[in-house]
């Protein structure tokens, strides 16, 4: 498992639990807003850290963490993630997985396997824009999509984890008609988040700017028509 990152202690990665974030390298989207330039890009800078380290830190941090957050760039691309998630799970860890939603077999097999608690799903946009929103101008574009749209009906056709789906609102790429979209895809879902947008160094892309605070409400509120539990975070 390539893992170039870890926040030791975290309150905000896994809400509700004091929990600890792994970091996985690579992805297959380019979103142009993504604040995790140096880990999707696998930046030669970062060196990989060993799993053996990573569990035993964990081992040491069982009295005072209670969950373990897999996040990257995207975990799923890694074949060996569920060998890593079971390895954690015998130290009595919950974990939540962060994803694009792009390998729908992988998170299928998770959830059957009992190797997730809570999983966050990304939804960057509307499916008529999500060739933009991903930076994903040629290749496989039409068959990521369609896998996107598999993971969101196993997410909300399945009982045995929690679950919500999260948009990063960008001034540049978010509007109320590409949200109302957006709601109106994943109506009745457990729970939607929308995100501010935060600019940074560690940015893709520089250029981007957050809505108001005021913006990201009515949008919320437009949203709740098909996903009543939708809420604002980041502001």
């Amino acid at each position: 498992m390539l893992i170039l990152g870890l926040t030791k202690t975290t309150l905000l990665d896994y809400p509700g639990h004091v929990a600890a974030a792994l970091f996985t390298g690579g992805c297959n989207f380019c979103c142009p807003y993504c604040h995790n330039r140096d880990i999707v890009l696998k930046n030669e800078s970062l060196v990989p850290l060993a799993e053996e380290e990573v569990l035993a830190f964990l081992n040491k941090r069982r009295n005072v963490l209670t969950g373990v957050c897999i996040t990257g760039g995207e975990p799923t691309l890694h074949a060996d993630l569920p060998e890593l998630i079971t390895r954690i799970r015998e130290l009595s860890y919950l974990v939540k997985l962060d994803t694009n939603g792009t390998n729908p077999q992988m998170l299928h097999d998770l959830i059957d396997a009992g190797l997730i608690d809570h999983c966050a799903m990304d939804i960057k946009n509307a499916p008529d824009r999500y060739r933009i929103t991903t930076g994903m101008q040629t290749g496989n574009f039409e068959s990521c999509l369609d896998a996107v749209q598999d993971s969101v009906r196993i997410l909300m056709c399945q009982k045995r984890i929690s679950y919500e789906f999260r948009t990063t609102v960008v001034k540049e790429l978010h509007d109320e008609a590409g949200l109302l979209a957006i709601s109106q895809w994943i109506a009745g879902a457990e729970a939607y988040f929308l995100q501010s947008y935060t600019d940074s160094d560690g940015v893709l892309c520089r250029g981007f700017h957050a809505h108001s605070s005021e913006t990201l409400q009515a949008y919320a509120a437009l949203c709740r028509q098909y996903v009543p539990n939708t809420a604002v975070r980041g502001v």
